[in-house]
């Protein structure tokens, strides 16, 4: 499998601004992943239909239906033609307090429903300083261990809190140190083989030397992947990479 690109569009893009650079990236043959914003899934959808970019979600709710005003169910999404969801993104985390309980029961959720959910991890400032970052993502990796079964997650993201959205970046050291370290507790878990992602102010620059570190299978783009440009460019150096 070759690196994997993902684009994390956040709370960005109107429908015609993201469903042209839907179209620009079918109309490539480009094989990325699209998270969109939930009311552009269905338009971005329709506009990849024929194409090879997959679609997911930034978030779902833990629970299937019901009384839950202003949350998005799993089964909405797939419905909508969504494959994929996020979960445990930093953002989510850290502004919105979602917890360990909370997020395993998101993947769950996402997995009863059919979704391949890409399961974000990532120590902040304050825990790296403090040499507590492996612990740190060893406690999230841990909420895989309590899902049965091979399809739990289609891939790891590792996003140091502190590059994200901040214009700084682990260094190609430290994510290869990371993600080796990560690929060591998958292993442990049966899912050795699972993509691990690099997440936090990637960009076009920064892209070749991130991607060639071991065990980095591709990297999860937030702001440069809102210009056709720059994902265009990320793209073609994951696929040079190969």
């Amino acid at each position: 499998m070759g690196k994997i690109v993902a684009a994390n569009w956040k709370m960005n893009l109107r429908r015609r601004s993201a469903c042209e650079l839907a179209a620009a990236l079918k109309t490539d043959g480009r094989e990325c992943w699209l998270f969109p914003g939930f009311p552009l899934i269905a338009p971005v959808a329709d506009t990849l239909i024929g194409g090879k970019v997959k679609l997911g979600a930034q978030d779902v709710s833990p629970e299937q239906d019901g009384a839950f005003t202003g949350d998005v169910s799993a089964e909405m999404l797939e419905d909508a033609g969504c494959e994929m969801v996020l979960v445990g993104h930093s953002e989510r985390r850290h502004i919105h307090g979602e917890d360990d309980a909370l997020l395993l029961a998101k993947l769950k959720r996402a997995v009863e429903a059919g979704l391949k959910p890409l399961y974000c991890v990532g120590e902040t400032l304050k825990q790296r300083e403090g040499g507590k970052a492996t612990e740190v993502v060893k406690s999230h990796l841990a909420i895989l261990s309590e899902m049965g079964g091979a399809d739990r997650a289609c891939a790891v993201a590792y996003e140091p809190v502190w590059a994200i959205g901040t214009g700084e970046t682990a260094t190609p050291e430290q994510a290869g140190e990371m993600h080796a370290f990560i690929r060591s507790e998958l292993t442990k878990q049966g899912l050795g083989q699972l993509p691990i992602l690099y997440g936090g102010s990637v960009k076009p620059d920064n892209a070749h030397a991130l991607m060639t570190q071991p065990h980095v299978d591709g990297v999860l783009v937030g702001g440069a992947s809102l210009k056709l440009d720059s994902l265009r460019a990320i793209d073609d150096i994951a696929r040079e990479i190969g």
